[in-house]
């Protein structure tokens, strides 16, 4: 029976944000755990390209849409529905961030783009209630669902500069809490919601604001990797093994919890 806890052979896992590099890296091992994964992004080209190389490890498909847009996941989940029969994980990967949401050194609050403030909120927020909304009706039709939203360590210890996204991951937080409960009181033990927080990983986002051309750390880098325990940032794939225990048997009796993983990010007070 143990053997069986993390198996997640022939689920199906639709993935939002997946041409990112997190949601790649996390779509990378779900199918080498078994998994038959949907890639949803806007980037049909990125998409392809990951499929393809997945290939030859299981099943994937790919569907080009916007988290933001109902009927478009309203098409997502139809399309699922007509290709695997069932989904059994949603992972909300989609986010991000943009310049007008934070504020640089020579900046203040008032230099705050309202505009990049919405786009921030709306895509990191409501681009994880939309997609939850339209394929809710399959897991309590099945009785049974996993979802992962992913928040991040600036939700509950905001950092300088990042008002928009932090502001956006605090919500998911909130929501991933209020959802498993709203979810557990209604439709039992069969439906889990649970949020992943990642600490500081690399990618195309931030790269430029942590590592200058010569590689070594900008200041900001340093700061961060000098409050990380680990003294380092994350590498994408460490985000899989905290995925796969969430989206599998083994974590049954978890919901409504937010799981850091940011080498001891969260913990460290500095002192």
């Amino acid at each position: 029976m143990h053997s069986d806890l993390f198996n997640l052979k022939n689920k199906v896992a639709v993935v939002t944000g997946g041409t990112g590099v997190l949601g790649g890296a996390i779509i990378t091992g779900l199918v080498h755990a078994g998994a038959k994964v949907v890639i949803v992004g806007r980037n049909r080209e990125k998409a392809n390209t990951l499929s393809e190389v997945l290939g030859g490890v299981g099943e994937t498909m790919v569907f080009q849409g916007d988290v933001l847009d109902e009927g478009q996941m309203d098409q997502l989940r139809n399309a699922v529905l007509e290709r695997w029969g069932r989904v059994d994980i949603l992972i909300n990967a989609a986010g991000g961030n943009l310049p007008g949401a934070v504020i640089p050194p020579d900046k203040t609050i008032l230099d705050l783009n309202m505009e990049d403030m919405r786009k921030v909120l709306e895509l990191n927020y409501l681009g994880t209630v939309v997609p939850t909304q339209q394929l809710l009706p399959v897991f309590i039709k099945q009785n049974a669902g996993v979802i992962i939203n992913i928040s991040s360590v600036t939700a509950q210890r905001p950092m300088t500069r990042t008002a928009g996204y932090s502001a956006a991951k605090a919500a998911i937080d909130n929501y991933t809490m209020w959802l498993a409960v709203e979810l557990a009181n209604k439709y039992g033990e069969g439906i889990r919601v649970n949020a992943i927080a990642p600490g500081v990983f690399l990618t195309g986002q931030n790269k430029s604001l942590l590592i200058n051309e010569d590689g070594s750390l900008t200041e900001r880098g340093k700061t961060i990797t000098d409050h990380t325990p680990f003294r380092r940032f994350g590498k994408p794939e460490e985000l899989t093994g905290t995925v796969i225990w969430l989206c599998s048997d083994a974590s049954k009796f978890v919901t409504g919890t937010i799981v850091f993983v940011d080498g001891g990010f969260h913990a460290y007070s500095g002192v």
